[in-house]
């Protein structure tokens, strides 16, 4: 591509953008769809998200020895979305996305600091509002402040009150302690927490949702299978002979874009972890997604058991994925696929069994789908677009493409990513940016964005890019809020209080470096 700025390969391509305002072109309208149930009823909604889950780590997605029985006998049974994507791969702003069907930066969640903002309502308050009973255990990570629809039981809304202050130094970064020691796998032989989250389901399903008049959602959060790397023994040692290290060149390393070889600093993983190490974590990591499959399987047999599965859309998605070790990288917050493809499993009355769909899609058209299947007219405007048309085959309907958008820790500046059909391009503000063929390429190791051939190609996402959003105006934007809301800590907490907040996460000599600077101490 010729080297112009941003800003000016704006002003030649796009006449006006759209901007995220509610009455944007880029916002999608949402398409009425009439549904018949049983007696007239409206369906119910059983809605589990995982924390962490890539996308291609399950029985279903034609991995070769990763066990998931529950989800594959439920993929059998409904809809597989293969090409699903999270609208930002970290934790706080990917579940915005998903929980409002909006893009994260709509609601002003950059980072596990910035919380939802409350300016566009919930599926939850939007189903509650139309008459539904909606109940929710289990991690949410939104923003307590707000109605978002839910009779909570045990709902997690941690980063609300515990911010993650890492994130609140991107210009220039940090670096983050803790951060390669977590990377090791270990085994246990008790359960995970999140048995409780499904217990409390459970109980929804049997007891409470049978006693409704009205129509119900029961969301689930599980926090499985994020990090730390802890797996039951009775699968960590069937996974541990099995797991082998991700294949990453020097070569690959090299090409890295560079914002990716800055979070990798941040990180403290540019010095290479041993082997023996990486698979323990691999290892771990899968023995946790088993244990998930338990209980979602646990979850769905309720339901059947229950006498309601025949007027119930069961979901199961997941807020973003995992690197685990591909790219050199680890953990989330970047726009490679292993970080922002995730699953997405659905059934329910009128869907097919069986069938995969490969087109890409994203959460924020999962919610306007969910919002038709309730029936709700004249709903406020969406991001998404419906999918039931494309279920039922129309691929003329399916979303014109996908978005997602990364401004967390460790990233030196925000990116967006765009992918329509087999395309996908990520733009980094002021950084350049990289393009991939995903049919030809599926684990993005060929970089064509200086490719002349594809140049055109090129061009026309970006093109389609700045249609939607203005990814220089949203990464200064979170930029702002980052710092305004360390500035309002300086300001209110003692040089003290600051070093007990930081020390955990910047350790000890970068915290008073970081705190003496800040205090205009010289």
């Amino acid at each position: 591509m010729e080297k112009i700025t941003r800003r000016e390969f704006h002003k030649k391509i796009v006449a006006g953008v759209a901007g995220i305002a509610a009455t944007s072109s880029g916002i999608l309208p949402l398409y009425g769809m009439t549904q018949n149930f049983p007696d007239g009823k409206k369906p119910n909604f059983v809605f589990i998200t995982s924390d962490q889950h890539n996308a291609k780590y399950a029985g279903y997605a034609g991995h070769p020895f990763i066990k998931t029985p529950n989800l594959d006998k439920i993929a059998k049974k409904g809809v597989v979305f293969a090409n699903n994507y999270t609208g930002n791969p970290v934790c706080v702003p990917g579940r915005s996305c998903m929980m409002t069907g909006m893009y994260a930066s709509d609601v002003n969640s950059f980072c596990n600091s910035t919380v939802y903002d409350g300016s566009y309502s919930t599926w939850g308050k939007r189903l509650k509002d139309a008459g539904y009973y909606c109940w929710a255990t289990g991690k949410q990570d939104l923003n307590p402040k707000f109605d978002m629809g839910f009779v909570e039981s045990n709902v997690d809304h941690g980063h609300a009150k515990n911010p993650d202050i890492t994130s609140l130094f991107r210009r220039p970064c940090i670096f983050r302690v803790g951060e390669r020691e977590e990377l090791d796998g270990k085994l246990r032989t008790k359960r995970n927490n999140d048995v409780e989250d499904k217990d409390n389901g459970l109980n929804f399903i049997k007891n409470e949702s049978t006693q409704l008049n009205k129509p119900w959602v029961c969301y689930v959060g599980f926090h499985m299978p994020h990090p730390a790397f802890v797996g039951l023994k009775e699968y960590y040692d069937y996974y541990l002979p099995k797991v082998e290290i991700p294949n990453v060149t020097i070569d690959e390393l090299e090409k890295l874009p560079l914002p990716y070889q800055e979070l990798r600093n941040f990180k403290r993983i540019s010095t290479p972890l041993p082997e023996e190490r990486i698979k323990r974590i691999i290892a771990a990591y899968f023995s946790m997604i088993t244990e998930l499959d338990e209980y979602i399987g646990d979850l769905y047999k309720a339901l059947e058991d229950s006498g309601q599965i025949e007027n119930t859309y069961f979901i199961y998605t997941s807020d973003h994925g995992e690197s685990l070790g591909e790219h050199g990288l680890w953990h989330k917050n970047n726009l490679f696929d292993v970080a922002s493809r995730v699953p997405l499993v659905m059934t329910g009355p009128h869907l097919p069994q069986g069938k995969v769909i490969t087109e890409p899609i994203s959460h924020v058209d999962l919610v306007a789908s969910m919002i038709e299947l309730a029936g709700i007219k004249n709903a406020q405007q969406l991001r998404g677009t419906s999918l039931l048309s494309l279920i039922k085959g129309h691929k003329s309907k399916a979303p014109e493409f996908v978005y997602s958008e990364s401004h967390s820790e460790g990233n030196p500046t925000g990116s967006c990513m765009i992918r329509k059909g087999d395309w996908k391009l990520i733009h980094f503000s002021y950084y350049g940016d990289a393009l991939f063929n995903m049919k030809e390429d599926p684990d993005e190791k060929n970089n064509l964005i200086d490719d002349p051939s594809y140049k055109e190609v090129a061009n026309g996402l970006m093109k389609l890019l700045y249609s939607k959003v203005d990814p220089e105006e949203i990464t200064e934007r979170a930029f702002k809020l980052q710092e305004d809301m360390l500035q309002k800590f300086v300001n209110e907490t003692s040089e003290e209080g600051l070093f007990k907040m930081f020390k955990g996460r910047l350790g000890e000599g970068q915290s008073r470096v970081i705190i003496g600077k800040l205090k205009g101490r010289k």
